[in-house]
Order: C-alpha cells, then structure tokens, then sequence
C-alpha cells in the first residue's frame, strides 16, 4: 500500500485519467473528489461489502422437509 500526505486542494494521480483530490479536512474526516471516466465503477468499499454479504444471505434457505411437502401436496 502506497502511502501519501496530502493538503486540502492538492491531488493524486492514477495513470493518466483519475485524479483524487482532497477537498475538505475535517476532525475525523477527509472529503475527498474523484474525477475519473465515467466507464470507470467507483463504489464505497464497505457498501459493496453489505451488499455482497446481502446477496450471500438471500441465498442462504433452510433445508426443505420433503415429508410435509408430500402431505401438503396430498401425497403420502
């Protein structure tokens, strides 16, 4: 992991188009802007997270008990 100090206003460069700029420095916090193509996904790190642990959820269902679904169905 690259490490970098920076001031409100000043920015970092990935390759040739994003930039990162810091546009406010709070108490616990850093605003920062993210100026990149628009065919480039940005996402919060821990909103992909919660919805992956979502979905992962959503899968999850619980063993189905055969016998009384042939009884519900009126099959014995």
């Amino acid at each position: 992991m690259l490490v970098l100090a920076r001031k409100k206003e000043q920015s970092i460069l990935i390759g040739d188009d994003i930039e990162i700029v810091i546009v406010d420095i709070g108490d616990d916090k850093v605003k920062i802007g993210i100026n990149a193509p628009k065919t480039m996904k940005v996402f919060r790190k821990e909103l992909l997270q919660e919805v992956e642990q979502e979905n992962k959820s959503s899968v999850a269902t619980e063993k189905l008990d055969v016998s009384k679904l042939t009884i519900t169905l009126g099959k014995k």
